[in-house]
């Protein structure tokens, strides 16, 4: 049996494993002054950068349509896929999961399986990298998705923000959380937790805050063979020094992406974000 593995656009994995693996990759929309927009091909990181520096300028997201999905789903099994599993962002961030299980339920749910990652960006993507590898090892649809959601229970999603408003107004933290972000100057360690964002601690400077992060990873990782990611908006040289850290805290890396956010992402945590994703290695 030949088992395709669909993601959305958040899962931000490295171009050349989503080409290696063949990964289906269904774009978000962001919608940026007035005009909206697939994320990645149509509207970049640093169309949202520029534009949260912007006063006045807003930008939202909105989930890819039910459409979309089952054209991804179609065209994989019309190549010769026996069946789908479709991996996505945590339903508590976003309707994308909804869409794709409306999607399922038009092709045929004896065809494709949707799981919930509970997470986003490499929260999201390693899952998807887990599932097509064990798909690329002859999985069935049944153990890829088990794959998925085993990686995704263990994965640990943290990161920093220069300020909370961009998450306040998209709805992806509570109003009382935000205040953390003001008060004293707090810079406030976020992570994702039962597919939510919510404050993991709180810190005085962003110096501070960066090595909690890396604190937090090695932690995480409980040992060598963890698989890392970096991800930032617009802060690169602040990503690559958090990357470096990393290496030096944390043993026997298994491997460590870096990238920037796209888009869709980037519209709710803003420019000078940073954040970790740890999947620990199998049975730790």
């Amino acid at each position: 049996m030949s088992v395709a593995v669909v993601t959305d656009s958040t899962a931000y994995l490295p171009p050349d494993l989503v080409a290696r693996y063949g990964i289906e990759v269904v774009p978000l929309y962001v919608v940026l002054a007035g005009h909206s927009g697939r994320e990645g091909t149509e509207i970049t990181p640093e169309d949202v950068a520029r534009a949260l520096t912007s006063r006045g300028q807003h930008v939202s997201t909105s989930r890819p349509t039910p459409g979309d999905f089952v054209a991804a789903y179609r065209r994989r099994l019309a190549e010769g896929a026996d069946r789908v599993v479709s991996i996505h962002l945590s339903a508590e961030l976003s309707s994308t999961w909804d869409a794709a299980r409306l999607a399922a339920a038009q092709v045929g749910e004896h065809l494709v399986t949707v799981v919930d990652s509970r997470s986003t960006a490499m929260g999201t993507g390693f899952p998807v990298l887990a599932a097509a590898r064990a798909a690329a090892d002859g999985a069935t649809a049944a153990e890829v998705a088990a794959v998925a959601a085993r990686t995704a229970a263990r994965t640990r999603t943290l990161f920093v923000v220069d300020t909370l408003e961009h998450l306040r107004r998209g709805g992806r933290i509570g109003s009382a959380a935000s205040l953390l972000g003001t008060a004293l100057a707090v810079k406030p360690v976020l992570h994702v937790a039962e597919g939510r964002v919510v404050p993991l601690e709180r810190v005085r400077t962003s110096g501070r805050a960066l090595a909690r992060l890396v604190k937090r990873a090695e932690e995480a990782a409980g040992g060598p063979g963890a698989s890392l990611a970096v991800h930032h908006l617009a802060a690169p040289e602040r990503a690559q020094r958090l990357a470096a850290e990393l290496q030096r805290a944390v043993p026997g890396v298994r491997e460590l992406h870096v990238s920037e956010l796209g888009a869709a992402v980037g519209a709710h945590v803003g420019p000078g974000a940073v954040g970790v994703v740890v999947t620990p290695a199998e049975g730790d």
